[in-house]
């Protein structure tokens, strides 16, 4: 870089610490001048009390409580529940009703807690009272911002269809460059994407393998499967360097970005390049999509009921985005123009994340940025809990990084004032680990200080809050279209809170200590593993919640006896704790990571087959339950018995008949699934022609990779209780060795 470029990033860390610093400094000053019986501070926070405990009429609880809670409370829910059951999935007009009811509710909340609920009665209340309310509005910032965002959705569907019948028909047919950076990725990872790259339906394009490690039997992958290897001498800027490298030495029209264990379906072009028939459009954006489960469904044996995280993130909040015209570039599955990335100079290099950061620079630069919800790649979502949080870490490092640099959206010249906001609440969303963790502590507070940071009676608890909580639980995954109910969320902010709180304190002390670190792919192992680096702060919490409980629950009962005192709202206390106490359990949980035998996953691909043991032999038929691309699970059409040890070790020839795929292989176990006999057969090695075929099947479909639904928000109830109550560590010691991610047809 430059000495130019780097100048901002020598001066605005010094800003952005420092106005850090500066507002914790200047808390702690008025906090000790509380505390040490300052006249002028004591009078100010005497007033404010005296406020708080005289609000006005409307902030009051009726004197009809009950009257008045059943009333608005079941004919809000009877609302949004109609409005739902007419449009099950939000269209213009319902997500708007619903935003504005959900909005009206929550503003009366804050006003409420704002004006009736501080508790300033001393200083030792006061700063934690304070603090808790700081807490909440940190949260509540951002979903104000993503609520006024959710009135306006795009849907690219329709164009998206309309525009491949061009391509298809050869009216648009721009040359295409696919670039698979790579780092230390394993070679069978690789293997599978530039198979699926070069089963493409699109004429025009060229396969690169950008090898950033300069590893011999990666050079022979390529030339092996008939791609382009390109290499540097360096490993400078990392992907983004990799990138800008490669790029000033190829001349396609478009450039497609998919990282190294990303396999796109065969529509993907023809799907996505139709967009830039407008010339101001630089950026189409797909979702990530996962073909094995994430470590915290992994781990609590959830597998084919939990959503990946990333859905919310893909299903709603990137189409949010894309209303506002700030669709986040999301470093694979994304196609771009590349007159326009040598526009803005390339793949910005000043950040860990390089493509949020890209597609903020041609945001700016006035260009169009696309996103088309369709799920036209899959990739492996992180192995295990440890390269789950490393991924996450860095994701929210290379985010907030943004304070530090010029690409900054809030600063960055050419943006307009939405897309400003839709990227600022990107990033306030990270701080938001900072409120869960103070969330976790709070009522530890009761118990050990004896502290009421929240001063509200359980009636004014049901007339303000529970209409508001209610509702918001209501309709929170029907807003995100299905792909998360409100308690599973709480569950996966949790897992990582503590990482993710000290990283922004990190990020914002020290923006670029730590570089760019791959997450480990293509990993195996044989036994249960718990993480102890990520448990320990929520052991801890554990075991102090867990004590707060006995003495909030006792606590409680004593002050039901004084209505004197029960004001203090105490009874909100042990309800607190045990919500945290549940929670925090699923979460060490999770911490434990269930084996994983094989660096394959297997699929529920039903095929037609057919297996002949010998040479002459009878021809025996069946169908695929199980394939992968090492073995296939075989069942016979009819019910008959094997002589299971005879066969175990046996070669066999089976033969996809529909898909003309023949292989070899050896029978490595035999049993009877719903009344079939069954066989697991291991492949021999296969070649080139049949290991294009199988990951073609197994990738490739257009159409495969569905979306599921979410549990609602009973069904998660039960699904954590159960998890806590009847751990897979304990009740489910046969892992199967064929992780499973459904793609059944």
């Amino acid at each position: 870089m430059s000495s130019a470029a780097t100048q901002p990033r020598l001066l605005r860390p010094q800003l952005a610490t420092l106005l850090m610093i500066g507002t914790l400094a200047i808390a702690a000053m008025i906090a000790i001048a509380w505390f040490s019986g300052n006249g002028a501070i004591s009078t100010i926070f005497e007033q404010l009390d005296q406020l708080q405990q005289h609000p006005p009429s409307w902030a009051m609880t009726p004197m009809l409580l009950a009257h008045y809670f059943l009333f608005w409370t079941a004919a809000l829910m009877a609302l949004v529940w109609i409005i739902m059951m007419i449009s099950p999935s939000p269209t213009n007009w319902s997500r708007i009703l619903v935003v504005v009811i959900l909005g009206v509710l929550t503003i009366r909340y804050l006003m409420w807690r704002t004006l009736s609920t501080l508790n300033l009665s001393n200083p030792l209340d006061g700063v934690f009272s304070l603090g808790l309310f700081a807490l909440e509005l940190m949260i509540f910032a951002g979903s104000l911002i993503q609520l006024f965002l959710l009135l306006r959705v795009t849907d690219r569907t329709k164009a998206a269809d309309q525009l491949a019948a061009m391509v298809q028909a050869g009216d648009y047919a721009p040359t295409v460059d696919v670039m698979i950076p790579t780092y230390n990725e394993p070679a069978f990872i690789l293997r599978r994407t530039v198979i699926g790259c070069q089963a493409l339906d699109y004429g025009p394009k060229t396969i690169y393998l950008l090898d950033d490690t300069r590893r011999p039997e990666i050079k022979a992958l390529a030339e092996e499967l008939g791609c382009e290897y390109r290499t540097r001498p360096d490993n400078k800027h990392a992907k983004a360097g990799n990138l800008n490298h490669t790029i000033p030495l190829t001349d396609g029209e478009l450039i497609v970005i998919f990282d190294a264990d990303f396999v796109p379906t065969k529509n993907f072009l023809t799907r996505t390049i139709g967009f830039f028939q407008d010339p101001k459009v630089a950026l189409v954006q797909t979702p990530q999509s996962f073909y094995n489960p994430d470590p915290i469904a992994r781990n609590l044996g959830l597998e084919d009921i939990l959503t990946p995280e990333e859905e919310v993130f893909y299903r709603q909040i990137q189409r949010v985005r894309d209303g506002a015209g700030a669709v986040v570039c999301a470093g694979t599955s994304f196609v771009m123009r590349r007159s326009a990335l040598l526009d803005v100079g390339g793949f910005v290099t000043e950040a860990v994340s390089e493509d949020f950061f890209t597609g903020i620079q041609l945001a700016a630069k006035g260009y169009r940025l696309v996103y088309l919800n369709e799920k036209l790649s899959a990739g492996l979502a992180a192995e295990n809990i440890a390269t789950h949080a490393l991924q996450r870490v860095r994701w929210q490092q290379g985010t907030l990084q943004a304070f530090f640099i010029k690409s900054n959206p809030i600063t960055l010249p050419g943006l307009n004032p939405i897309q400003r906001l839709a990227y600022f609440e990107g990033l306030l969303q990270w701080f938001s680990s900072i409120s869960r963790v103070g969330f976790l502590m709070m009522p530890l507070t009761y118990a050990f200080l004896g502290v009421v940071p929240l001063r509200a009676s359980e009636s004014e608890l049901m007339y303000f809050f529970m209409p508001f909580y209610l509702v918001q639980l209501s309709v929170f995954s029907w807003l995100n279209y299905r792909s998360r109910s409100a308690l599973l969320s709480d569950v996966y902010s949790l897992v990582l809170a503590f990482p993710l709180a000290i990283t922004v304190f990190q990020v914002l002390l020290r923006p670029f200590s730590k570089g760019f670190n791959v997450t480990p792919k293509g990993t195996a192992s044989d036994r249960y593993r718990f993480n102890w680096a990520l448990a320990w702060p929520l052991v801890v919490v554990f075991a102090l919640t867990a004590l707060s409980l006995w003495v909030n629950l006792g606590n409680c009962l004593f002050t039901m006896a004084n209505p004197a005192e029960h004001w203090r709202g105490l009874g909100v206390s042990w309800v607190w704790s045990a919500y945290n106490l549940l929670m925090l359990g699923i979460a060490l949980l999770i911490l434990l990571d269930a084996p994983r035998h094989s660096p394959y996953e297997w699929f529920n691909v039903q095929r037609i087959a057919r297996v002949q043991l010998d040479a002459g032999a009878e021809v025996l038929w069946g169908y695929t339950t199980m394939v992968s691309e090492v073995g296939v699970e075989f069942s016979f059409t009819k019910p008959g018995h094997l002589d299971q040890q005879n066969l175990v070790g046996q070669a066999i020839e089976l033969e996809l008949v529909d898909e003309q795929l023949t292989v070899q292989g050896t029978i490595s176990a035999v049993q009877i699934k719903d009344e079939l006999p069954t066989l697991t057969i291991q492949f021999a090695t296969l070649d080139l022609p049949q290991q294009r075929r199988l990951v073609e099947l197994l990738f490739c479909r257009p159409g495969q990779w569905q979306s599921r639904s979410a549990p609602n928000e009973l069904h998660s109830l039960w699904l954590i209780i159960k998890s806590v109550f009847r751990p897979r560590f304990i009740f489910d010691r046969q892992v199967s060795t064929r992780p499973v991610r459904v793609s059944k047809v």
